[in-house]
């Protein structure tokens, strides 16, 4: 039965990923197919199911860095939205405030996915939306610990916790780079989660407490994504158990068409906030488009409270098929939210606030007379070679850590979003000898390109081509250069190679083959 369970989720979620939604909308449908059918959950699915959860919520913690929850616009924006979300919520569902707040969270696994995807992960509104939802998550943390019991007094031994963060720092270094870091972090999220679970707290909140240990830990980074295939794997056991569980009985069709009816005053409050605190129209709409769903933790908290008897165990299976329908919705406007923005641009730009914004653009490049655009390591290369050459170059990233890194250096830096249509327009470029595009995605490179023929610029452009198939669309756009990192890397490894080697042969020395 389990390979049943198996082949299911995943043709389903391959025809779900096929139509550009997220594969846990197809995880639920089969489920509730199977549940059509006559199947029950297995004790087996339930806790792979419930590993899936302790994973989620442990990688949780090791993205969670506290001074970005103390950035007010995370704090403000996310507070605020919370207790707005639920108070609509209250009024129009008629649930109970747990669940309210729970339909104000966003779906971090399908923003993350989608803000990958797009290679925004870094941005400014990919900063924000991520921070925000990590507040959201530690909210759910905080109602999945709801409990009718009183904790166990050897649950202040909990408070000793920060002092095995350097036996686990240790730990975590000797572990290397393969299955025992992996090892590893499971350990560390399943005993996290047992120990809270010994002493009357909510397992979650454990698994969370043990990824905060290794939040701030360079290697930190690289056991999450060690992680997140596994994870994600078992979390489609959890959708696939709430679907086989709940079946579409008792789905209450007015509830979900009343939920799906929220997400536009969750997007509309949203974006109301971002410009309230300062933001402009083009990250505010941007970054409301991306948290505009419902979130899976909306059933992972449901599913809490229903075991604990603090909602009715009907409202699973209206959650159940209301959630991956706002993903449904969410995805392919994500996917467009540049485009869109573009389009009604002009109506939006009249709510943005007159005076300056954190998220500012540059207006002018100064004595500049090179421009390179992602300041990575190509970039970083490109902006060190026209300085040593004598050059006047200026960086251009929509990553602040990036911007301090380089500043750090003494480069100049400045922040700027190559699809922000808005910074081609304002942008003064009748200095620069040219434009240098050091940027991972097709998209943002086109966006970049159109924007600078469309407004004048009539200078050189070069860029990075990480696929030969995207050389012709390039060119058409405007690039007059294009550069194939990967196989121009091994030709200028090779041209440094036969150098080394005429170097110390001498050049009237045969080196080659008779």
């Amino acid at each position: 039965m389990e390979a049943v369970w198996v082949l299911s989720a995943f043709f389903l979620g391959l025809l779900a990923q096929r139509l550009g939604l997220p594969p846990l909308v197809g995880y639920l449908g089969a489920g509730f197919g199977l549940a059509l059918l006559g199947n029950k959950p297995s004790p087996l699915l339930h806790q792979i199911a419930e590993t899936g959860v302790l994973l989620l919520l442990y990688t949780v913690g090791l993205k969670l860095r506290v001074r970005s929850l103390l950035d007010p616009l995370v704090y403000g924006v996310g507070v605020l939205h919370l207790l707005l979300l639920a108070g609509l919520a209250l009024f129009l569902l008629q649930v109970s405030f747990p669940l309210a707040l729970a339909l104000g969270f966003s779906s971090t696994v399908l923003v993350v996915k989608t803000l990958e995807d797009k290679k925004e992960l870094l941005t400014f509104h990919g900063r924000l939306a991520v921070g925000i939802l990590i507040l959201q998550d530690l909210v759910a943390v905080g109602l999945l610990s709801l409990t009718d019991k009183a904790p166990s007094p050897w649950a202040l031994l909990l408070f000793l916790l920060p002092l095995l963060k350097p036996l686990a720092r240790y730990l975590l270094k000797r572990s290397g780079h393969g299955e025992l870091l992996l090892l590893f972090g499971l350990a560390m999220a399943l005993l996290g989660a047992e120990a809270f679970r010994v002493v009357g707290l909510s397992p979650e909140l454990g698994a969370l407490a043990m990824g905060v240990l290794l939040a701030e830990e360079e290697r930190g980074s690289e056991l999450g994504k060690m992680l997140w295939g596994i994870k994600e794997a078992f979390l489609a056991a959890f959708f696939l158990e709430v679907g086989l569980k709940q079946g579409l009985e008792g789905i209450s069709l007015p509830f979900v068409g009343m939920g799906l009816l929220l997400l536009i005053p969750k997007g509309a409050v949203l974006f109301a906030l971002f410009l309230l605190f300062g933001l402009r129209a083009r990250t505010a709409f941007v970054g409301s488009l991306y948290l505009s769903n419902h979130s899976e933790f909306a059933l992972i908290v449901a599913a809490g409270l229903a075991s604990r008897g603090l909602i009715p165990e009907a409202l699973l299976s209206s959650l159940a098929l209301l959630v991956p329908l706002s993903m449904a919705f969410s995805a392919p406007l994500a996917r467009l939210a540049h485009g869109l923005y573009a389009r009604l641009e002009p109506w939006l730009i009249r709510f943005e606030r007159k005076d300056r914004h954190p998220d500012e653009e540059p207006k002018s490049l100064g004595s500049a007379d090179w421009l390179i655009v992602g300041m990575g390591r190509t970039g970083g290369a490109a902006y060190k070679f026209l300085e040593n050459m004598g050059a006047r170059p200026v960086g251009l990233d929509a990553d602040p850590a990036k911007l301090e890194r380089h500043r750090a250096k003494g480069r100049r830096v400045l922040y700027g979003d190559a699809e922000d249509p808005e910074l081609w327009e304002r942008l003064r470029t009748n200095n620069l000898k040219g434009v240098i595009l050091a940027l991972p995605d097709l998209e943002a490179k086109l966006r970049a390109i159109q924007g600078l023929r469309q407004n004048g610029y009539p200078g050189l452009i070069a860029a990075t081509s990480f696929h030969l198939e995207e050389d012709p669309i390039l060119e058409a756009a405007g690039a007059d250069l294009l550069f194939h990192p990967f196989a121009e890397a091994g030709e200028r490894l090779a041209e440094r190679a036969w150098e080394a080697i005429m170097k110390r042969y001498g050049r009237s020395q045969q080196v080659g083959p008779d």
